[in-house]
């Protein structure tokens, strides 16, 4: 990039002093260089253990469906759907606020390393953003969270849900690419590219102090709020915190689960889909000692949809995930650096959960009840958890073992042969 390059000019310049160059240079290792993907899994799962350790976990699409919920209000749909006319505020809600800090998050580092444009996608792309948006949004409402809230946290959690998903993922991902193949051969409308906006030096310079305001404006949020005498606002600065780490750190080193699913298909590069398996396996066996302990309660995390709802969902939402360009916290982080077509496929996202909640809801698809056991269980599956199915902790750390050692062979097995790709 101009900026990046006019700024390692300035920092190697002849005539700045030798201590500011190099502080400048550390400067730019941390904040304006990529970090690797598998250093930023690692501080995820840091983040991600950290909240669990407070009695919480991080999801995605709970958040993003109370925003559809208060457009759907706001346009007249809401009593349509069925909707609550008093809506939580999304400053408030757990995981709409993570959500909300999660972009801040990335902001913030798209500010400090000067990566923040405004990109504007061809005009076909904003139709694939609204349908991958709207596939997304139902993919999620069927398998009771995205690839955080369906896939990444129940994994963590030992739930055979996640690995249901996961091979949704993966059929909907291949099949995705397959329809977007289709489309790439067949459709030349609105394929050319806007003009790139330009952004002034001037705004350039300025973009690092920007994010340092940020910063201190987020620490004094969650400052103030852990204080409060509140017991649920300090809770919300514990939040406040992680969701904005999780930004931070998944825009720096542009972890995304859309990638995990798509690269192997796409150009057999398994990179992301090893990263976060050395997420799982860390995670895993981390928060199965906090389960132990009691620490935290494995069921919040768990949906109700082992193993159908997470299988169609997982398809479903792989398919919508691809076209749309990223996955829900994906395309948050990318939203955040200014790209116009993640906003579009986030909007979407939201408005179509919403909407596919409340339907579903009420035709009692996903309406809950507890069985004899206390497990929750829906129309579309029931929450499962591998130390109850298997009989303890041994068996259902080697079960999650084994299926993370198939995805490793089958991933390390096609960047050698590319037999699986499909473009």
């Amino acid at each position: 990039m101009t900026a990046t390059i006019g700024y390692e000019a300035e920092a190697r310049a002849p005539n700045a002093p030798a201590w500011l160059a190099g502080f400048k240079a550390d400067y730019e290792t941390v904040f304006v260089d990529g970090w690797s993907p598998y250093l930023g899994i690692v501080l995820v799962v840091l983040v991600i253990v950290g909240l669990m350790i407070s009695g919480l976990f991080w999801g995605v699409f709970g958040g993003l469906r109370l925003w559809g919920d208060w457009f759907n209000n706001a346009i007249g749909l809401g009593p349509v759907l069925g909707l609550p006319q008093t809506l939580e505020n999304p400053l408030l809600q757990r995981i709409s606020l993570m959500d909300i800090t999660l972009v801040s998050g990335a902001f913030c580092a798209a500010l400090l390393s000067r990566q923040f444009r405004i990109s504007r996608p061809p005009p076909l792309e904003y139709l694939w953003a609204a349908l991958g948006g709207c596939f997304m949004g139902l993919g999620a409402t069927l398998a009771g969270g995205c690839t955080t809230g369906g896939f990444f946290t129940p994994a963590i959690h030992s739930s055979p849900a996640a690995w249901a998903m996961w091979v949704g993922l993966l059929l909907g991902a291949g099949i995705g690419l397959k329809l977007l193949l289709w489309t790439l051969e067949h459709i030349e409308w609105g394929m050319q590219a806007p003009p790139t906006l330009a952004t002034s030096p001037a705004l350039l310079s300025i973009y690092p102090w920007l994010g340092l305001g940020l910063v201190l404006a987020i620490l004094a949020w969650a400052t103030n709020w852990y204080y409060s005498g509140n017991e649920r606002l300090a809770v919300r600065g514990i939040v406040i915190l992680g969701g904005f780490a999780i930004g931070f750190i998944m825009q720096r080193s542009r972890l995304c689960f859309a990638r995990a699913f798509r690269e192997p298909f796409m150009t057999a590069e398994g990179e992301m889909t090893k990263a976060v398996m050395l997420g799982l396996a860390l995670g895993i066996p981390i928060a199965a000692l906090l389960f132990k302990g009691k620490v935290i309660d494995p069921y919040v995390a768990i949906p109700p949809r082992f193993w159908l709802g997470s299988l169609l969902g997982g398809s479903v939402f792989g398919i919508g995930m691809v076209f749309a360009g990223g996955c829900a916290s994906g395309a948050l982080w990318r939203m955040a650096e200014g790209h116009i077509k993640l906003w579009v496929a986030v909007f979407f996202f939201a408005w179509s959960g919403s909407v596919a909640s409340a339907l579903f809801h009420g035709s009692g698809l996903t309406v809950s009840e507890m069985t004899l056991d206390e497990i929750e269980a829906t129309q579309l599956g029931i929450q499962a958890y591998f130390p109850v199915m298997l009989g303890g902790w041994g068996w259902a750390l080697f079960a999650s073992a084994a299926l993370l050692l198939l995805w490793y062979a089958l991933v390390r097995y096609n960047e050698s042969t590319e037999k699986f790709t499909v473009l």
